[in-house]
Formats: structure tokens, sequence, C-alpha cells
């Protein structure tokens, strides 16, 4: 989903809405042969209305679940946000892989965690220090990668 950093509150109650760019054409293959799963950081909105923000761009049918801290009761930037929705879902660290676009809140703790991790970088930030993890600036790009799963 587009972040628009002059909406405030819940996502799914936005004047405007929209899915990053691939994201229908990319969910859609993927979720053919795998789970697909949202972790978000969104503490003020419900699994609820984070779902209803998918479905208004017509992504929700893509999509097994949400997490979020109303349902894990943790804040996605916490060590412990990842092996919790690994306890959820009850799969091994090797069976998943995150995408996300911040190092921070995404990549870093899903490493941390020992889930191979896939940086979203779409503004092609520099990389010269990302080694750990596959680096990608277009959704499709997850299509192609040579992953372990």
């Amino acid at each position: 989903m587009v972040d628009f950093p002059d909406q405030k509150g819940v996502m799914c109650d936005w004047s405007k809405i929209e899915a990053v760019e691939e994201a229908e054409y990319t969910l859609r293959i993927l979720s053919s042969q795998h789970e697909i799963y949202v972790a978000t950081n969104a503490r003020d909105s419900s699994e609820a209305q984070i779902k209803a923000a998918f479905t208004k761009v017509g992504l929700s049918r893509f999509i097994s679940g949400y997490f979020c801290f109303a349902n894990l009761g943790i804040g996605k930037g916490e060590p412990e946000f990842f092996n919790r929705i690994l306890q959820k879902l009850n799969k091994a660290s090797s069976q998943c892989i995150v995408v996300g676009d911040s190092l921070e809140n995404d990549v870093n703790p899903a490493l941390n965690a020992g889930i191979q991790a896939v940086w979203f970088n779409p503004k092609s930030l520099d990389q010269k220090l990302v080694t750990a993890f596959y680096s990608i600036n277009k959704l499709s790009e997850l299509l192609t990668l040579k992953t372990n799963l």
C-alpha cells in the first residue's frame, strides 16, 4: 500500500488509498503458490480495518491474513514481532520471507529472527552497505528471485 503522509487516521478511512505499483499482478501470481500475510506497523488500525483497506484496492483476495499491534500486542519495530508471527503461523523461520520497505522495521528485524528478507527499495536508495539480503526496486522482481522457498 502507498503511504500518504498527509492522510491521518486508519487507512481504510483515507480519502485516497492506492496499492503499490505492480502489487495486484505480483500478488496474484505469488498467492497461487504461497500464503501471503501482511505485517503492518499500523498501531491505530484493527485487523478488520487493515483488511478493509486492502479490499478497497482489490488486494485482499490474495492475502491469507494480517498481523498488527491489535492482534499481536506488540509493534512491528519490537524484536519479538516476527517471532510472534512465526508462532501464530506455526512456521519455522526458514519457511518464510519478509518483504518490506523499511530496513529498520522490516528487513533487520526479520533477519534477526532468522527469516530471509527482501528490501523493497523503489526509490533506489544507496545499497552499498546492504549485502545480507535481496533488494528489489519493483514488486514484480519478487517473481524472479532465487530464494530458499
